[in-house]
């Protein structure tokens, strides 16, 4: 079932979102070589505490820390650990904050000192395929839409998109319906209405699309070792217009690439 949100709901995730999104900034001030992933997460973790939140990953089905931190090739679902960033890494950094009963997510994927130019085009294209998505993701079209828009362009520039991880519905719950696939035919899939709101997250790798999961239960790697991107927002669709609930502009504003 899907969950349509009236505005005032709206409007709580999008201060759970601004949370979110000042948290996101923190992080990037200390992305570079020589970091560890785990103090990454603690930056986070204290920042959206201190500021009234809760983590909305820690805990969730047993995960174990506050950001999903996914290095190279690994997609998502990665764990923050003493895994040291080293020059010519990329690190996706995801994370949930859960504030006044609602939950936002979002998700950003960083090159780490100078990388090689095809792995920043997969990150620069990446994340415009996102914003292919959004635009798509208007009152009257279908799920289908936001993928196809998505997948049309990143394989058009060689790129492949993960089939098995989707988007999904956000709200009191992290992960609600529908689930918003980075693939699709136009016109197909669940119709988009007033009050719906949704995380568009594209992964995408620069190898083939298959992916494995490691044995620890939770993170999720290219099968060939070939980096990933992805990106995140969050996102409300009105019957006049949509508005992206999530912003990077804290992690743009410390983190030029």
């Amino acid at each position: 079932m899907i969950h349509y949100k009236t505005s005032e709901e709206v409007q709580l995730i999008k201060e759970s979102a601004q949370i979110l999104g000042k948290a996101h900034g923190e992080v990037a001030k200390l992305v570079k070589a020589g970091v560890t992933t785990s103090q990454l997460d603690k930056v986070a973790e204290e920042f959206i505490r201190d500021h009234g939140g809760v983590p909305s990953f820690k805990g969730y089905n047993g995960f174990p820390a506050s950001l999903c931190i996914s290095v190279n090739e690994v997609v998502v679902h990665g764990f923050p650990s003493d895994y040291v960033l080293k020059d010519g890494d990329i690190i996706s950094i995801d994370c949930g904050v859960f504030h006044q009963g609602f939950h936002s997510d979002s998700a950003y994927t960083y090159p780490v000192g100078e990388v090689s130019p095809k792995v920043l085009s997969l990150l620069k294209n990446t994340k415009e395929s996102l914003y292919l998505g959004i635009e798509k993701a208007v009152f009257g079209n279908r799920i289908g839409d936001i993928g196809n828009a998505i997948q049309k362009f990143v394989e058009a520039r060689g790129y492949t998109v993960v089939r098995e991880l989707v988007g999904h519905g956000v709200g009191k719950s992290l992960h609600e319906s529908p689930e918003v696939p980075n693939y699709g035919k136009k016109g197909s899939g669940p119709l988009l209405k007033d009050g719906m709101v949704i995380a568009i997250e594209p992964m995408v790798n620069l190898g083939t699309r298959n992916v494995v999961q490691e044995r620890d239960g939770w993170t999720i790697r290219t099968a060939d070792r070939k980096p990933s991107a992805h990106y995140e927002h969050t996102i409300a669709i009105f019957e006049d217009r949509t508005e992206v609930l999530t912003t990077h502009q804290y992690i743009e504003e410390n983190f030029k690439f």
